[in-house]
């Protein structure tokens, strides 16, 4: 039995084979998700219905379970910052955002070290965040 929130048998899969630096996506129900990120990185499925699960339900359980080292987020490239960006920030405290434009952020979650891409059924815009994988320190 797990002891922490994640208990997703193929994301604790694709994050078991995954290792530091590798980036995971999580994303909302716009995104891509067949193009939106390298054909070898596993593709999970939440997006049930619109609106469940959410970007942030999926976040939470991630930082429960894996080290976060950095975290990109799509941002638009003009307008106020998206409201889900502060409930990242409340989620992954000990990180600052890294802000990347539309096509910016494509380009980065393309990248071969994406590992793992989740669809959620998140109805926000601009509710993508791509995480990179930080290491377990020795105890």
């Amino acid at each position: 039995m797990l002891r922490y929130k994640l208990i997703h048998p193929q994301i604790l899969a694709a994050l078991g084979g995954a290792g530091h630096g590798s980036q995971v996506l999580i994303a909302d129900g716009n995104y891509p998700f067949a193009t939106g990120a390298p054909p070898g990185a596993q593709r999970v499925y939440l997006n049930l219905a619109p609106g469940v699960l959410t970007v942030t339900d999926v976040l939470a359980a991630l930082a429960d379970a894996i080290p976060i080292e950095a975290a990109h987020v799509m941002a638009p490239d003009t307008g106020p910052e998206p409201a889900i960006f502060m409930e990242f920030r409340a989620l992954l405290p000990h990180l600052a955002l890294q802000p990347l434009g539309r096509f910016a952020f494509y380009d980065a979650a393309r990248a071969p070290d994406t590992a793992l891409v989740i669809a959620t059924g998140e109805r926000r815009v601009y509710a993508n965040i791509l995480l990179t994988i930080g290491v377990v320190p020795p105890e």
